[in-house]
Protein backbone atom coordinates (compact mmCIF):
# COMPACT_ATOMS: atom_id res chain seq x y z
CA UNK A 1 0.00 0.00 0.00
CA UNK A 2 1.28 3.20 -1.15
CA UNK A 3 1.34 6.46 0.92
CA UNK A 4 -1.20 7.94 -2.06
CA UNK A 5 -3.72 4.62 -0.78
CA UNK A 6 -3.74 5.95 2.44
CA UNK A 7 -7.22 7.35 3.54
CA UNK A 8 -6.50 11.14 5.54
CA UNK A 9 -9.26 11.25 8.01
CA UNK A 10 -11.04 14.62 8.36
CA UNK A 11 -13.16 16.44 11.19
CA UNK A 12 -16.60 15.51 10.41
CA UNK A 13 -18.93 18.44 10.08
CA UNK A 14 -22.45 18.83 11.35
CA UNK A 15 -24.66 18.18 8.54
CA UNK A 16 -28.47 19.12 8.27
CA UNK A 17 -29.81 19.86 11.49
CA UNK A 18 -27.44 18.69 13.42
CA UNK A 19 -26.71 20.51 16.61
CA UNK A 20 -23.36 22.41 16.80
CA UNK A 21 -20.99 21.71 19.58
CA UNK A 22 -20.83 23.44 23.17
CA UNK A 23 -17.91 25.94 23.43
CA UNK A 24 -15.81 26.53 26.26
CA UNK A 25 -17.58 26.90 29.58
CA UNK A 26 -14.94 29.61 30.69
CA UNK A 27 -16.45 31.49 27.14
CA UNK A 28 -19.61 30.70 28.65
CA UNK A 29 -18.82 32.29 31.97
CA UNK A 30 -16.98 35.03 31.01
CA UNK A 31 -20.00 36.20 28.64
CA UNK A 32 -22.47 35.90 31.79
CA UNK A 33 -20.16 38.11 33.64
CA UNK A 34 -19.64 40.33 30.56
CA UNK A 35 -23.89 41.05 30.46
CA UNK A 36 -24.06 40.42 33.93
CA UNK A 37 -21.79 43.93 34.41
CA UNK A 38 -23.80 45.45 31.61
CA UNK A 39 -27.55 44.95 32.67
CA UNK A 40 -26.89 45.23 36.21
CA UNK A 41 -26.31 49.38 36.27
CA UNK A 42 -29.82 49.29 34.04
CA UNK A 43 -31.56 46.74 36.34
CA UNK A 44 -30.87 48.85 39.27
CA UNK A 45 -32.02 52.06 37.93
CA UNK A 46 -34.93 50.53 36.70
CA UNK A 47 -36.14 48.52 39.43
CA UNK A 48 -35.24 52.05 42.09
CA UNK A 49 -37.73 53.46 40.15
CA UNK A 50 -40.54 51.06 42.62
CA UNK A 51 -38.48 52.31 45.42
CA UNK A 52 -38.81 55.13 48.10
CA UNK A 53 -35.65 57.59 49.29
CA UNK A 54 -36.19 55.54 52.98
CA UNK A 55 -35.58 52.70 51.11
CA UNK A 56 -32.99 53.44 49.06
CA UNK A 57 -31.13 55.13 52.09
CA UNK A 58 -31.81 52.20 54.39
CA UNK A 59 -30.85 49.46 51.76
CA UNK A 60 -29.24 51.41 48.96
CA UNK A 61 -28.45 47.67 46.77
CA UNK A 62 -31.87 46.40 48.04
CA UNK A 63 -35.26 44.70 46.46
CA UNK A 64 -38.10 47.03 46.90
CA UNK A 65 -40.45 46.41 49.80
CA UNK A 66 -43.22 47.32 48.78
CA UNK A 67 -43.06 47.49 45.32
CA UNK A 68 -44.19 51.54 44.88
CA UNK A 69 -45.31 52.71 41.73
CA UNK A 70 -45.90 56.98 42.15
CA UNK A 71 -42.60 57.58 40.97
CA UNK A 72 -43.48 56.10 37.26
CA UNK A 73 -47.19 57.42 37.68
CA UNK A 74 -45.74 61.24 38.71
CA UNK A 75 -43.44 61.20 35.52
CA UNK A 76 -45.85 59.49 32.90
CA UNK A 77 -48.41 62.46 34.29
CA UNK A 78 -45.62 65.28 33.36
CA UNK A 79 -46.43 67.48 30.79
CA UNK A 80 -42.72 68.24 30.94
CA UNK A 81 -41.45 64.33 30.03
CA UNK A 82 -44.32 64.08 27.20
CA UNK A 83 -43.22 67.76 25.87
CA UNK A 84 -38.93 66.12 25.97
CA UNK A 85 -40.33 62.62 24.52
CA UNK A 86 -41.99 64.24 21.43
CA UNK A 87 -38.91 66.79 20.51
CA UNK A 88 -36.26 63.84 21.05
CA UNK A 89 -38.44 61.71 18.40
CA UNK A 90 -39.12 65.03 16.23
CA UNK A 91 -35.30 65.33 15.98
CA UNK A 92 -34.21 61.68 15.91
CA UNK A 93 -37.13 61.14 13.00
CA UNK A 94 -35.92 64.19 10.83
CA UNK A 95 -32.14 63.58 11.31
CA UNK A 96 -32.87 59.76 10.46
CA UNK A 97 -34.41 61.08 7.46
CA UNK A 98 -32.02 63.82 6.39
CA UNK A 99 -29.01 61.12 7.01
CA UNK A 100 -30.52 58.62 5.13
CA UNK A 101 -31.47 60.91 2.07
CA UNK A 102 -27.92 62.86 1.68
CA UNK A 103 -25.91 59.76 2.57
CA UNK A 104 -27.40 57.94 -0.12
CA UNK A 105 -27.07 59.88 -2.62
CA UNK A 106 -23.70 60.95 -1.77
CA UNK A 107 -22.68 57.46 -1.94
CA UNK A 108 -24.12 56.82 -4.95
CA UNK A 109 -22.02 59.67 -6.40
CA UNK A 110 -19.22 58.05 -5.19
CA UNK A 111 -19.42 54.56 -5.92
CA UNK A 112 -21.03 54.62 -9.52
CA UNK A 113 -19.37 57.21 -11.00
CA UNK A 114 -16.07 58.05 -12.28
CA UNK A 115 -14.43 61.43 -12.16
CA UNK A 116 -11.05 63.11 -10.97
CA UNK A 117 -11.83 64.10 -7.13
CA UNK A 118 -13.51 61.08 -6.70
CA UNK A 119 -11.13 59.41 -4.47
CA UNK A 120 -10.18 62.97 -2.91
CA UNK A 121 -13.96 63.60 -1.88
CA UNK A 122 -13.98 59.89 -0.49
CA UNK A 123 -10.79 60.63 1.92
CA UNK A 124 -12.59 63.38 2.92
CA UNK A 125 -15.67 61.93 4.50
CA UNK A 126 -13.69 59.11 6.04
CA UNK A 127 -11.40 62.04 7.44
CA UNK A 128 -14.41 63.11 8.72
CA UNK A 129 -14.37 59.94 11.36
CA UNK A 130 -12.00 61.41 13.32
CA UNK A 131 -13.42 64.73 14.25
CA UNK A 132 -16.30 63.94 17.11
CA UNK A 133 -18.48 66.91 17.64
CA UNK A 134 -17.32 67.46 20.93
CA UNK A 135 -14.09 69.02 19.41
CA UNK A 136 -16.14 71.22 17.41
CA UNK A 137 -18.57 72.12 19.28
CA UNK A 138 -17.36 75.67 20.13
CA UNK A 139 -17.06 76.54 16.50
CA UNK A 140 -20.31 74.98 15.89
CA UNK A 141 -22.18 76.58 18.88
CA UNK A 142 -20.80 80.24 16.45
CA UNK A 143 -22.12 79.10 13.55
CA UNK A 144 -25.39 78.15 15.08
CA UNK A 145 -25.76 81.41 16.77
CA UNK A 146 -24.92 83.04 13.64
CA UNK A 147 -27.68 81.24 11.69
CA UNK A 148 -29.78 82.23 14.71
CA UNK A 149 -30.86 78.53 14.98
CA UNK A 150 -30.53 78.90 18.84
CA UNK A 151 -32.58 76.87 21.34
CA UNK A 152 -34.82 75.43 18.09
CA UNK A 153 -34.65 72.05 17.34
CA UNK A 154 -33.27 73.02 13.46
CA UNK A 155 -30.17 73.89 15.37
CA UNK A 156 -29.10 70.36 16.27
CA UNK A 157 -31.02 68.56 13.66
CA UNK A 158 -28.65 70.37 11.41
CA UNK A 159 -25.44 69.47 12.86
CA UNK A 160 -26.40 65.61 13.65
CA UNK A 161 -26.84 65.27 10.25
CA UNK A 162 -23.32 67.01 9.23
CA UNK A 163 -21.67 64.67 11.19
CA UNK A 164 -23.36 61.56 11.41
CA UNK A 165 -22.35 61.66 7.38
CA UNK A 166 -19.45 60.39 6.98
CA UNK A 167 -19.98 57.02 8.91
CA UNK A 168 -23.15 57.12 6.67
CA UNK A 169 -21.03 57.22 3.63
CA UNK A 170 -18.24 54.74 4.84
CA UNK A 171 -20.88 51.69 5.16
CA UNK A 172 -23.07 52.59 2.04
CA UNK A 173 -20.27 53.06 -0.55
CA UNK A 174 -19.37 49.54 -0.64
CA UNK A 175 -23.25 48.50 -0.73
CA UNK A 176 -23.69 50.58 -4.07
CA UNK A 177 -20.10 49.16 -5.75
CA UNK A 178 -21.14 46.10 -5.22
CA UNK A 179 -24.38 46.03 -7.31
CA UNK A 180 -23.45 44.33 -10.72
CA UNK A 181 -22.43 46.52 -14.13
CA UNK A 182 -24.30 44.54 -16.00
CA UNK A 183 -27.88 45.41 -13.79
CA UNK A 184 -27.29 49.10 -14.42
CA UNK A 185 -26.62 48.33 -17.96
CA UNK A 186 -29.56 45.83 -18.30
CA UNK A 187 -31.71 48.57 -17.51
CA UNK A 188 -30.09 51.60 -19.50
CA UNK A 189 -31.04 49.08 -22.48
CA UNK A 190 -34.71 48.75 -21.53
CA UNK A 191 -34.63 52.86 -21.24
CA UNK A 192 -34.53 53.46 -17.53
CA UNK A 193 -32.61 56.44 -16.72
CA UNK A 194 -30.10 56.74 -14.38
CA UNK A 195 -32.85 58.26 -11.53
CA UNK A 196 -35.37 55.33 -12.08
CA UNK A 197 -32.39 53.20 -11.37
CA UNK A 198 -31.38 54.72 -8.61
CA UNK A 199 -34.83 54.19 -7.17
CA UNK A 200 -36.03 50.78 -8.76
CA UNK A 201 -32.64 48.59 -8.57
CA UNK A 202 -30.38 50.85 -5.90
CA UNK A 203 -32.66 51.40 -2.90
CA UNK A 204 -34.17 47.87 -2.89
CA UNK A 205 -30.65 46.43 -3.19
CA UNK A 206 -28.75 48.50 -0.89
CA UNK A 207 -31.92 48.52 1.80
CA UNK A 208 -30.20 46.41 4.60
CA UNK A 209 -27.53 49.51 4.59
CA UNK A 210 -30.20 51.98 4.72
CA UNK A 211 -31.21 50.13 7.41
CA UNK A 212 -28.42 50.24 9.13
CA UNK A 213 -27.33 53.90 8.85
CA UNK A 214 -30.93 54.78 9.54
CA UNK A 215 -31.10 53.02 13.01
CA UNK A 216 -27.52 53.93 14.25
CA UNK A 217 -28.58 57.95 13.04
CA UNK A 218 -31.69 57.80 14.99
CA UNK A 219 -29.67 56.02 18.48
CA UNK A 220 -27.19 58.52 17.79
CA UNK A 221 -29.54 61.65 17.80
CA UNK A 222 -31.96 60.69 20.59
CA UNK A 223 -28.65 59.75 22.66
CA UNK A 224 -27.19 63.26 22.49
CA UNK A 225 -26.51 64.99 25.07
CA UNK A 226 -23.40 67.84 24.21
CA UNK A 227 -24.98 69.53 21.48
CA UNK A 228 -28.35 70.19 22.83
CA UNK A 229 -26.20 71.15 25.80
CA UNK A 230 -25.12 73.78 23.59
CA UNK A 231 -28.08 75.00 21.72
CA UNK A 232 -30.98 74.43 23.74
CA UNK A 233 -31.38 76.90 27.03
CA UNK A 234 -35.16 77.13 26.97
CA UNK A 235 -36.50 74.22 28.84
CA UNK A 236 -40.11 74.19 26.47
CA UNK A 237 -37.23 72.53 23.58
CA UNK A 238 -34.98 70.37 26.12
CA UNK A 239 -34.49 67.02 24.74
CA UNK A 240 -34.58 63.39 26.89
CA UNK A 241 -31.17 63.66 27.61
CA UNK A 242 -31.11 67.00 28.64
CA UNK A 243 -34.19 66.66 30.48
CA UNK A 244 -32.96 63.67 32.77
CA UNK A 245 -29.79 66.16 34.09
CA UNK A 246 -32.24 69.20 34.56
CA UNK A 247 -34.98 66.70 36.29
CA UNK A 248 -31.87 64.95 38.19
CA UNK A 249 -30.91 68.82 39.47
CA UNK A 250 -34.27 69.80 39.93
CA UNK A 251 -35.07 66.64 42.11
CA UNK A 252 -31.80 66.26 43.65
CA UNK A 253 -33.52 65.25 47.07
CA UNK A 254 -35.77 62.79 45.62
CA UNK A 255 -33.70 60.30 44.51
CA UNK A 256 -36.75 57.18 43.87
CA UNK A 257 -37.91 59.91 41.15
CA UNK A 258 -34.61 60.75 39.74
CA UNK A 259 -34.38 56.85 38.54
CA UNK A 260 -37.83 56.42 37.63
CA UNK A 261 -37.29 59.41 35.42
CA UNK A 262 -34.12 58.05 34.08
CA UNK A 263 -35.51 54.76 33.66
CA UNK A 264 -38.33 55.90 31.51
CA UNK A 265 -36.18 58.37 29.21
CA UNK A 266 -33.61 55.12 28.18
CA UNK A 267 -36.06 52.65 27.81
CA UNK A 268 -37.22 53.82 24.51
CA UNK A 269 -34.14 53.60 23.17
CA UNK A 270 -32.96 50.55 24.47
CA UNK A 271 -36.31 48.89 23.03
CA UNK A 272 -36.05 49.97 19.71
CA UNK A 273 -32.16 48.92 19.79
CA UNK A 274 -32.91 45.39 20.66
CA UNK A 275 -35.72 45.40 18.01
CA UNK A 276 -32.82 46.13 15.15
CA UNK A 277 -30.39 44.48 17.16
CA UNK A 278 -30.00 41.91 13.79
CA UNK A 279 -30.96 44.46 11.56
CA UNK A 280 -27.84 46.87 12.63
CA UNK A 281 -25.38 43.38 12.19
CA UNK A 282 -26.78 42.41 9.23
CA UNK A 283 -26.10 45.47 7.31
CA UNK A 284 -23.04 46.07 8.60
CA UNK A 285 -21.42 42.29 7.81
CA UNK A 286 -24.01 42.11 4.72
CA UNK A 287 -22.72 42.72 0.73
CA UNK A 288 -25.35 42.76 -2.35
CA UNK A 289 -24.85 39.55 -4.32
CA UNK A 290 -24.45 39.90 -8.03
Amino acid sequence: MTASTIAIPRARRPRGNAPLPWGSPAIYFGAFVVIALMLAPILYIIVGGFRTNSQITADPSGLPSPWVTENYAGVLGSTTFWGEVANSTVAAVVTTIGVVALGLMASYVLARYRFRARGVLYAVFAAGLMFPMTVAITPLYIVVRNLGLMNSLAGIILPQIAFALPATIIILVPFLRAIPDEIEEAASIDGCSRLGFFWRMVVPLALPGVITVGILAFIASWNSYILPLFILNNEASFTLPLGVQAFASQYSVDTAKVLAFTSLSMIPALIFFSIFERRIVGGLTGAVKG
